[in-house]
């Protein structure tokens, strides 16, 4: 079952707190679109997280359609256009998935990749496919009680290796079990790793190779992990794992912790994947597709444009 509209809103009340507010106010106690409230609204934007070419785009935008905006309510909408825009992503032609899928889960440590491993775990069985869980974080020394519980609760199967064992081993085992199987689905659950540690970064290489010795076109999935907290620090995070291993989309945690949550538009503009899934809470249901328009529909429903005799005019 999909996130509802008020819990998505009241998720991302601090966001709304933090910098959407700050954008209803410099459109809504202005009159016009000059450059004072251009400059003002950029501002806002950057606050929140949203990035430089989003923000550069925003205005742009804003400036072409200046003449045509009639009053702040008309701005705003128009911002929540662009915005919802910036994050959409082409429509993916329908094709026969795989036969095991592999998604393999990478992040930072303390991102919530082995509870996303459960979630996704668990809105698999309850389609009703076969999932097995590779449990590859062998260095954490209770990610795999963890992860089993995860498992245990969601219904799927887990692979787990050896405390300090070998994480390319683990896969390659889970690979093997899951084909004898006839498993539908592969979550390979990864060590939290920092990106800027080059040789762990090229341990996440060499369990790709492993995988495709299995599964020659896995991984089909690469999901980065991502604490929405971390504002900007993440899109470094998000830049990093890329270069190592090519994301295929993101998981964007604790969105309803944080007052940053404007960090999804730059990281689906910068890496030009789409942010996939989005948590708001700890339990297994607690994680659901992400949907732009949703999104910031969502983000925007808290706030009212104040002034609305305000008329719009070109720079």
């Amino acid at each position: 079952m999909s996130f509802s509209f008020q819990r998505l809103a009241a998720g991302l009340r601090k966001t709304q707190a933090h910098w959407v507010a700050r954008v209803k106010d410099v459109l809504g106690r202005r009159s016009g679109l000059d450059e004072d409230t251009l400059a003002s609204l950029e501002e806002a934007l950057l606050l929140g997280d949203v990035g430089v070419q989003v923000s550069g785009a925003v205005l742009a935008d804003l400036r072409a359609a200046a003449a045509g905006l009639q009053g702040p309510s008309e701005a705003l909408q128009h911002v929540q256009r662009i915005l919802a825009e910036r994050l959409a992503s082409p429509a993916e032609p329908k094709a026969p998935r795989p036969r095991p899928h592999v998604t393999v889960l990478v992040g930072v440590n303390g991102t919530g990749k082995t509870t996303t491993a459960g979630k996704l775990a668990h809105r698999y069985v309850k389609a009703g496919e076969r999932v097995l869980v590779a449990g590859c974080d062998t260095f954490r020394a209770a990610a795999l009680d963890q992860l089993k519980w995860w498992c245990d609760e969601a219904g799927a199967e887990v692979v787990l290796g050896r405390p300090d064992g070998d994480p390319s081993a683990v896969a390659f085992d889970a690979l093997r079990a899951a084909v004898s199987r006839g498993v539908d689905r592969v979550i390979v659950d990864t060590a939290g790793r920092l990106h800027t540690r080059t040789g762990l970064m090229a341990e996440l290489e060499k369990l790709q190779r492993v995988i495709r010795r299995v599964v020659p076109d896995a991984p089909h999935e690469v999901l980065l992990v991502l604490d929405a907290t971390t504002g900007q620090n993440g899109l470094t995070q998000a830049r990093e794992f890329h270069r190592s291993l090519p994301l295929s989309g993101v998981v964007l945690t604790k969105l309803d912790g944080t007052a940053r949550g404007g960090i999804v538009f730059a990281i689906r503009d910068a890496l030009q994947v789409p942010v996939r899934y989005v948590g708001l809470g700890e339990a297994l249901a607690d994680l659901d597709d992400f949907d732009p328009d949703l999104f910031v529909n969502a983000l925007f429903s808290a706030h009212s444009v104040a002034g609305e005799n305000v008329t719009a005019g070109g720079p």
